[in-house]
This record gives structure tokens, C-alpha cells and sequence, in this order.
């Protein structure tokens, strides 16, 4: 059994069950007794706390998805440390993975597709406007709930798009299966190597099978390098050509090739839902076939072997040579697939182009990285880089301007605010300003335009939360644009219950279509937790309204119950013993009525004892068992003797006997 299945966290989280498991840690299923609601727990794995790089990316993974609120994004709630466990809390989704519901039911029809892209696309698109990368797009990480709604997860290995994103690292993070090139070539990255993942993702769920395959990792790898997959079509005729267009200009080789933004992405597929006689410009490609044996795997680190290096600068060295002779490249090509039909050993043929490439890669990097016979000038240039002019242009552009990112100069989003006279995405300002000199780290910070206002934030601090959501929600549909609303609960010694505290934005501050308002919610002031103490197994007498006080909680309700334990005995207790309960619950019992006892009938003979006053007058005789009347009747004194049959529970119990009002006997009696 997992050790944390019903622990707790931080006096708040209970866990209750192992939900998931990843290459970096276990997800759960618990409860948040503060808030009393079902949430989902992400635990770093014990074996990888120790290592600081692993502790780091789930840091990083934190600070990504806390910058991000989106309908289409898993929501997190809290990100804690408690002695050395380091989890993030997060919302429990009900659905199933994107990669069950492929299983279940592939491949998908083109609408359908287009549906569930285009909500993965508008989660993507709100990550890569507040600078996140999330590298790891593949079904696995796409939950789909019950009323279709999709839900992008897992920001395990994300980056903000303004850090470095060229790894000196031989590693790339990674699912081999939906990586770009460049990622396969632990090169750098921007928003448009996910674009590349979303367009495997919809060649899987259009097709029912992936674009490339392979024996190895490695294999897989390089084909996203080297290869370009068939068309969709090739595979299911049916699939409208237009989107199509769309899947393989996400899936375009060269970053350059495919959509600069996934706004981009997401107007072209909303055009095509809208017209299905929508046509978009691709660039042609040329298709080359894939092996393939074996289904997708997790999310891995892929080793940089020589081989895939050698790769790496094969396709280098040919774009060089293809700008200098393009002729010569072709026949080079040409000879390359006699020598294949000839069967000359591959392995061969690879290790002699390894290594000239090699030598070739190593003189171009003398001279023009190195450059001995212009270091001085090299140093020179850079410590005088200049800032280039960004105001004006657009940042996902920028950060993706090779011009820019060749430089070294990282580009970091500062705010986003809103302009009537920008357009979304545009930059407004920067520091340093254009032509002044770049510190050490070459960071520029900017400030981005959200696009125009279309309303101001109302004031609804003081309202119930219900009554603040109204009136938001009607200032934007006057305004012409959709807000949503979100709440977030926290206590409060000064506000009472379901009293909005404050907003996020502000009264007063820019609101455009499709923008999130954050109410904050008084549950109240805080109460107190107590952990409830057992009882179970204790005398109901034993347990008073003092000792229950002790515990910071008030007496409850005792309810009787059937039992094989002595009568008396506390069988039951709730809340139960161990929980942590708001200070002074009741706590309610249920004690035992004690062993079931059958029931016994007895026979007791009363002789008839005639009045001296009339020796004829009628007796009334009768019995009482235990102070209740068991017999009662009028008898001739003729008869002489009576035969009465009394019922009772096995055991002693008293049996009084009367005539005409005059006690005859009071006795025990044992019924058995």
C-alpha cells in the first residue's frame, strides 16, 4: 500500500488513492477539509526529492501553471512543501485521458477533431502569451471530460519562453512521438515547437495512427529530423483537404514553415469549421514513408548518441552546401541511393559521414565561432551589442527572430496592459530602449498591449458572491464581450460568509473580451481544527460533556443500536476517531442495546382466595411483570386455582400478583 494513502498534509489534505503516476511524480486523489471539496495532490517521487535538478523542474512546473487561469488549462490551488514532500494541489478533473478516448474510439471524425483542437490550441494560446512553453503536448496530457470540454495538464516540463531555451545538456525532455525537430535535437525551442506537437496530436486523432514510429527512441527521433510524414489523406481519403493543409503546416519541418502563433492556428481552423471551402497556403512537402512497430511512450529523456549528433549536422552541412551548390547536393543525394541500391553497409556509410561532417562542423566552428584571426574584433562586438528596436513589433515574433535569439539576447515579458491605439500582442515599451547597450545577461524587459478596453472592472467588494458574478457578467454583455467569472475562498475575520473581499483586476482597471475576473470569498473567520479523539469500545456513561470538551468538541446525539457488545457500549462514533473537524462539532454515538435476549413464557398457578364478606363475589386477579401489566381478569371462586402464562425476556424479572386490589405476592422470578 502506497505510504501516503490517508495521511495527511499540512493539517488540510487527506490522501485517499493513487489516481496517476508520471516519470517525475504520483498524482492522488484527496480531500481538502478546509474547503471541504475532492481535489487532485501531485507528490514529487521520493526517490527523485533528493536530486535538486528534479526538485527544480517541479518548482518550475508550479511557477508555469500558477501564471495561467484558462477554461482549457488544469486549474492549481496551491503549491506547498511539508518537511520533505513537495507537492502542488490541483483540481479533480472527471474525464479520461485524450490517448483513452483515441483507444476507445479511433480514428476520430473531422469535426470532432477540429473541436477538441481548437480548445487544446486556445489553452496553448494562453500559456504562450504569458511567455509558457509547455513542451510535452501529447494525448496522455489532455483530459477530456464528461461534456467534452478538453483540459490541458501536466506543465512538468515547462519553460518560460523568455528563459534559455538551447540546451548545452546532451538531453531533450521530451514524448519521442510528438516532439519537434528541434526539440529531438535539444536545440532551441519557442511556442511554435508546440504548435508542432498539436500537429501530431491531430494527425493521430484524424488518422488513428502516428506519424512517425520506430524501433528505438532514437529511431523515432531522427525521423522527426530527417522525414516528412505521408499526408493524412494517404491513410484516411475522407479527411477534407483544407484541414489537412492545417496538420501538416503545424507539422512543418521548420519552425519558420508552420503557423507563427496558435491564434494564427486557431483563425484558420475556425474558418474552416465555419467553411468547409476554406482554403489555406502550405508549403509542399514531400512525404516519406515511416516503419512502424510499437505504441507510444511516455514522456523520456532521449540520450544524445553520436549518431543522432551526426544527424543533427548532416542536415547543418547540407543547408550550408545547398546555399553554395545546389546542384552537386542533388547528385551527392543521387550517389548516396546507388550506393543504398548496391547494398553497401549502412552502418558503414553512416560512421564516414559522422565523421566528415564532424571535421566539417569542427573548421566551421573555428572560424566562425572562434575566429582566431578576429577575436579582437569578436570581443569588441560583444560588449557593445546594442538593444535592437521591439517597440512596435509583435512579441511572439520577436522571441522567435532568430535575428534576436542567435544574439543571445533573451527577451522577458515585464506586463501586459491594455491600449486602444496597439494591437494584442504588440510592444509597447522596453528596457533597455533601442541603441542602448545590453548588461552581461543581454535581458530586455517589455511591455505588451492586451488589446483595446472594452469595459471597466465593476465594483463589487461587499456583495454576495452570487449577486457580484450578476453584475459582472451583465456590465460585460452590455459591453458586447464575455468575462469568466472564477472564485477563489479564503477566510476572513472582517467580512462575513460569502462576502466578496476583493478582485482581481481591480475596480476601475481594463477589461477586454474573454479576460478572467478572480472573486475572493469570505468563508468567515477561520475556526480552529481539532482531531477527534475514540471512543469507540468506552461505557456511554463513561463519556461526558467535560471529557468531550477537552477535545474542543460538544456532546452529539446517542442513538441506540443492535449489538453483540455489552449494552452500554459506544459501537460507533461520528465524526470518526482521527479526522480534523471545525472546533466545537458534536459528536454523535452509537452505543449497543446489548446481546439480543429471546423470549421466555412461564406458567405461575394463583390460588383463588374467596372474600370473607361474600364467598361467592367474583376475584379480580391480577399480574404485573416488572411494573407492567401482563394479566388481568375475573374469576369464579369456584374455580379455585388459576393458570396464568406470563411472557418475558430470558433473565430474572419481578412478578407482583393482586386480587380484588390486595397484594398476594411480590416475588422474583427467573424466566428461562
Amino acid at each position: 500500500m502506497d505510504k501516503y494513502i490517508g495521511k495527511m498534509l499540512d493539517n488540510r489534505y487527506e490522501i485517499l488513492e493513487v489516481i496517476g503516476r508520471g516519470g517525475m511524480a504520483v498524482v492522488y486523489k484527496a480531500k481538502c477539509h478546509r474547503l471541504n471539496r475532492f481535489v487532485a495532490v501531485k507528490i514529487l517521487k521520493e526517490e527523485l526529492a533528493q536530486d535538486e535538478e528534479f526538485r527544480r523542474r517541479f518548482r518550475d512546473e508550479s511557477q508555469a501553471v500558477a501564471m495561467l487561469s484558462h477554461p482549457n488549462i488544469v486549474s492549481v490551488y496551491d503549491v506547498s512543501r511539508t518537511g520533505d514532500v513537495e507537492y502542488i494541489v490541483m483540481e479533480l478533473i472527471d474525464g479520461i485521458t485524450l490517448k483513452d478516448y483515441m483507444e476507445r474510439k479511433s480514428p476520430l471524425g473531422w469535426k470532432e477533431t477540429v473541436f477538441f483542437a481548437l480548445q487544446i490550441a486556445k489553452a496553448l494560446e494562453h500559456a504562450h502569451g504569458r511567455g509558457i512553453i509547455h513542451r510535452d503536448i501529447k494525448p496522455q496530457n489532455i483530459m477530456v471530460l464528461r461534456d467534452g470540454t478538453v483540459k490541458v495538464a501536466d506543465f512538468g516540463i515547462a519553460r518560460q519562453a523568455a528563459s534559455n531555451n538551447t540546451y548545452n545538456m546532451r538531453e531533450a525532455i521530451g514524448s519521442v512521438y510528438y516532439v519537434s525537430p528541434e526539440q529531438a535535437r535539444g536545440g532551441h525551442i519557442d511556442n511554435r515547437s508546440d504548435i508542432y506537437s498539436l500537429g501530431v496530436v491531430m494527425y493521430e486523432m484524424l488518422t488513428g495512427r502516428l506519424p512517425f514510429e520506430g524501433d528505438t527512441p532514437l529511431a523515432v527521433a531522427l525521423q522527426h529530423i530527417n522525414s516528412v510524414p505521408l499526408p493524412p489523406r494517404d491513410h484516411v481519403p475522407d479527411i477534407p483537404k483544407t484541414l489537412e493543409d492545417i496538420v501538416m503546416k503545424a507539422m512543418a519541418p521548420q519552425p519558420a514553415d508552420r503557423y507563427r502563433s496558435a491564434t494564427d492556428m486557431i483563425r484558420d481552423m475556425e474558418n474552416f469549421r465555419d467553411d468547409p471551402h476554406y482554403k489555406i497556403d502550405v508549403a509542399a512537402v514531400h512525404p516519406v514513408s515511416a516503419a512502424r512497430s510499437r505504441d507510444p511512450e511516455e514522456t523520456q529523456v532521449i540520450q544524445y548518441s553520436s549518431e543522432l549528433q551526426a544527424a543533427a549536422q548532416r542536415k547543418n552541412a547540407q543547408r550550408l552546401k545547398t546555399a553554395a551548390a545546389p546542384v552537386e547536393e542533388d547528385d551527392e543525394e543521387e550517389e548516396e541511393e546507388e550506393r543504398g541500391k548496391r547494398r553497401i553497409s549502412s552502418s558503414l556509410i553512416f560512421t564516414i559521414l559522422a565523421i566528415a561532417i564532424f571535421a566539417i562542423g569542427a573548421g566551421f566552428f573555428i572560424f566562425a565561432v572562434i575566429n582566431p584571426f578576429g577575436s579582437d574584433k569578436k570581443a569588441e562586438n560583444e560588449t557593445t551589442l546594442k538593444a535592437p528596436s521591439l517597440v512596435g513589433k509583435v512579441y511572439q515574433d520577436v522571441i522567435a527572430d532568430p535575428e534576436i535569439t542567435e544574439q543571445g539576447i533573451i527577451i522577458k515579458e515585464k506586463t501586459r496592459i491594455y491600449d486602444k491605439d496597439a494591437k494584442e500582442g504588440e510592444i509597447l515599451s522596453q528596457d533597455p530602449k533601442a541603441g542602448e547597450a545590453l548588461s552581461e545577461d543581454k535581458v530586455i524587459y517589455v511591455e505588451v498591449c492586451k488589446g483595446a478596453p472594452a469595459m471597466e472592472m465593476v465594483d463589487v467588494v461587499g456583495q454576495t458572491s452570487r449577486q457580484a458574478e450578476l453584475d459582472i457578467k451583465n456590465a460585460a454583455t452590455k459591453a458586447g464581450i464575455t468575462i469568466t467569472v472564477q472564485t477563489q475562498e479564503e477566510y476572513s475575520d472582517d467580512d462575513a460568509e460569502d462576502t466578496v473581499i476583493r478582485t482581481v483586476p481591480e475596480k476601475g482597471e481594463e477589461l477586454s473580451d474573454g479576460d478572467v475576473v478572480t472573486l475572493y470569498v469570505s468563508m468567515g473567520p477561520e475556526i480552529p481544527q481539532k482531531k477527534t479523539p475514540n471512543f469507540l469500545q468506552w461505557n456511554i456513561n463513561d463519556v461526558t460533556r467535560s471529557e468531550v470538551k477537552k477535545y474542543g468538541l460538544t456532546m452529539g446525539s446517542t442513538t441506540e443500536v443492535e449489538s453483540s457488545q455489552p449494552a452500554g457500549t459506544i459501537v460507533g462514533q461520528s465524526p470518526e476517531p482521527g479526522n480534523m473537524v471545525d472546533e466545537n462539532t458534536p459528536l454523535n454515538f452509537e452505543v449497543s442495546k446489548g446481546p439480543q435476549q429471546k423470549e421466555v413464557t412461564i406458567t405461575q398457578v394463583i390460588t383463588l382466595v374467596p372474600s370473607e364478606d361474600d364467598l361467592t363475589a367474583p376475584i379480580r386477579v391480577v399480574v404485573e411483570v416488572d411494573g407492567e401489566v401482563a394479566y388481568e381478569k375475573e374469576h369464579d371462586p369456584s374455580e379455585g386455582t388459576v393458570s396464568v402464562r406470563l411472557k418475558a425476556l430470558e433473565g430474572d424479572h419481578e412478578v407482583h400478583i393482586m386480587e380484588n386490589g390486595q397484594t398476594i405476592s411480590r416475588e422474583t422470578v427467573t424466566f428461562q
